[in-house]
């Protein structure tokens, strides 16, 4: 393919040149070699880079599954992390790899298993999961490292008596953190950027973080808006008293936290819905229903903090500027909303703070939407801590990116987080695998029409309350209770 004009004539010119160089010259004249370009600046250091983490070798052995297909286990350790895989005797020929969540600050690392564990030795699917070198909210590392060991496939298998052909399908999935980490392995900054460079045909990222740091703005609206409406409005970031206003505001805002507000609770409680996702079914018993606590303690745990994400930044990514807080459920901003928005103090982040590094992937790799097979996502409606509003701001990324068509997104009547059951999850899975091997492009949700994502039986369509036997008592629990507040007609 003919380059660029300009390219072209660049080329052409300095062909003409050497030609005439050589045409009369002198061939004594001393060849003048270019100085070596220097070597890029190297990147600074952060918290979590002096972070050190290991693996407990006796936490990596697993069981087979009772009553699935016979498989071959393997596990051990990769470059500082933990892995598990496991392989059908009937293998496909294609490998899932597992992104695990959170995995909080401690220093041992574990690895997970996928829900849907039985569902693809059934199918014939091997898996695959890393435990990550680091915890804390390190989504570089998931990526690199989820990335490598499924580079290593091959040569593990070998290495235990079993020889096999390179995959022919890698598919990832995730979720929480790992659905970022899903949704940031098959976008293409982040492909180009890898240390472990992987091209998979297809994602699901379940209850994600699609939005990536925008997750952080949330967290400082809902801090700065809790304390305007208390009384005690921010007036710096980070909000160095926090400790010693908390309890002042939590009180002028919940009567019986978190389920009985104040007035200015109720105002609060507004605010929180525009922020993560509108006007919508299941929001009132998931800001205070009888198991909303456990998230919102999650959501209000990290206020006061300094916006660097525990040191995975040197700068507060946090940012504010851009949001408009919501008193009621009318779109239109009203004087008393105007007077809000215009008083509240906006939190600032730096630029820097996660711009693209010289050595590899961002610290916080970005989820542009910018894909070029085919994700499926999962996100319950009632997710407080990461809230639907991450599948709208996906969505418009993809819009704004032309890549719309290779994303569907499904809405599930869940109250917590990623309480999907393994139906849902499987189905999800199955039709992203359709999608990629026979262009059957899945259904799924609208995510941005106002009026559509506020409809009664809103996330009906793809709720599955089915359970299974390798469901946890949690899921049907919470299901039940779902069931019983705001069953579908």
């Amino acid at each position: 393919m003919q380059g660029p004009i300009w390219k072209t004539a660049a080329l052409a010119m300095a062909a003409a040149a050497t030609l005439l160089a050589g045409c009369g010259g002198d061939d004594d004249d001393p060849v003048v070699t270019p100085p070596p370009s220097p070597p890029p600046a190297p990147e600074e250091r952060r918290a979590q880079d002096d972070r050190t983490f290991t693996v407990d070798p006796a936490t990596l052995p697993f069981q087979a599954l009772a009553g699935a297909p016979d498989a071959d286990r393997w596990w051990g350790q990769l470059d500082g992390s933990g892995y598990r895989i496991e392989v059908p005797r009937n293998w496909n020929g294609r490998l899932v790899m597992y992104a695990h969540g959170y995995a909080g600050t401690g220093p041992g690392l574990n690895v997970s298993n996928p829900s849907i564990r039985r569902h693809l030795l059934e199918a014939g699917y091997a898996w695959a999961a890393s435990s990550y070198s680091k915890n804390y909210y390190d989504v570089r590392v998931g990526v690199e490292d989820t990335n490598a060991l499924a580079l290593a496939f091959q040569r593990i298998a070998s290495e235990n008596g079993r020889t096999l052909a390179a995959p022919s399908r890698l598919y990832i999935v995730g979720h929480s953190m790992g659905g970022h980490v899903a949704a940031a392995a098959v976008d293409e900054e982040n492909i180009a950027s890898a240390k472990h460079s992987v091209r998979y045909h297809g994602a699901v990222p379940m209850c994600g973080v699609m939005g990536d740091t925008e997750l952080f703005n949330y967290f400082a609206a809902y801090q700065t808006a809790a304390q305007q409406l208390a009384g005690f409005p921010a007036t710096a970031w980070p909000v160095a008293n926090w400790a010693d206003i908390a309890a002042a505001v939590r009180s002028a805002l919940f009567v019986a936290y978190p389920g009985q507000t104040t007035a200015q609770g109720d105002r609060l409680k507004q605010v929180v819905k525009g922020l993560t996702g509108g006007e919508r079914p299941l929001f009132d018993i998931s800001f205070g229903g009888p198991a909303a606590q456990g998230l919102q303690d999650a959501v209000w745990s990290t206020f006061g903090q300094d916006g660097s994400v525990n040191g995975i930044l040197n700068a507060n990514v946090a940012n504010t500027e851009g949001i408009t807080f919501q008193l009621d459920n009318n779109a239109a901003v009203s004087a008393l909303e105007q007077s809000f928005n215009a008083s509240i103090y906006r939190v600032k982040g730096s630029e820097e703070a996660n711009r693209a590094r010289r050595d590899g992937l961002r610290w916080i790799p970005r989820a542009n939407a910018r894909i070029g097979v085919p994700v499926v996502t999962l996100h319950t409606l009632g997710d407080m801590y990461v809230p639907f509003s991450m599948q709208q701001i996906y969505k418009r990324r993809a819009d704004s990116n032309g890549t719309a068509n290779w994303l569907v997104q499904r809405a599930i009547r869940g109250i917590s987080h990623c309480d999907f059951t393994v139906a849902e999850q499987a189905r999800a899975f199955d039709d992203m695998v359709n999608w990629e091997q026979n262009g059957v492009r899945p259904e799924g949700d609208e995510v941005l029409d106002a009026g559509v994502v506020a409809a009664a039986n809103y996330g009906c369509r793809f709720t599955d309350n089915t359970l299974g036997v390798d469901d946890s008592a949690s899921t049907a629990g919470l299901r039940q209770l779902v069931q019983q507040t705001a069953p579908c007609q």
